[in-house]
């Protein structure tokens, strides 16, 4: 796992990067454009175990030429890690061995919330909401990252 700042040296100028919204069950992709500029909802997977998931998200990677991995760290409200964020910096170690070096943890807080509020304005129908909410929120944690990205890049 990286550091922000020499994640960002690593990557290339024109490459995709992979927003990965962590839970138990349900793991939210989001894909970036090669510019970095824009992160798009791309997929729900359904956890059944690290095996089945690595090899989920490897395809992803290699379809899409993905070159960096974000994701998303469920730090508590008050800063502290709980098992939720322990589980996610758990599993951004294991494909920062199975898949790329190039993967970071990045704050998450309020990203389900941020994704939720994103879809009420635009007038998306509850169960479409929920469906897409994990997606919707990898979405949100890796544009936090592009973000910063072109921050940094100006």
């Amino acid at each position: 796992m990286l550091d922000i700042d020499i994640f960002i040296k690593k990557i290339k100028k024109k490459s995709r990067l992979m927003g990965i919204d962590p839970g138990k069950k349900r793991i939210g992709i989001a894909i970036s454009d090669e510019n970095k500029i824009v992160a798009t909802p791309y997929t729900t997977l359904v956890k059944e175990n690290y095996s089945v998931l690595v090899s989920q998200i490897k395809k992803i990677f290699i379809d899409n030429q993905i070159e960096g991995i974000v994701i998303g760290n469920p730090i508590n409200m008050d800063g502290t890690k709980g098992p939720s964020s322990q589980s996610a910096i758990d599993l951004a170690k294991n494909l920062s061995k199975d898949i790329t070096e190039n993967t970071i943890m990045w704050d998450e807080r309020l990203s389900s919330q941020g994704a939720f509020n994103l879809s009420n304005d635009l007038a998306i129908n509850s169960s479409k909401k929920a469906k897409k909410l994990d997606e919707n929120s990898a979405q949100f944690i890796l544009q936090g990252v592009l973000d910063f990205y072109h921050k940094q890049n100006t």
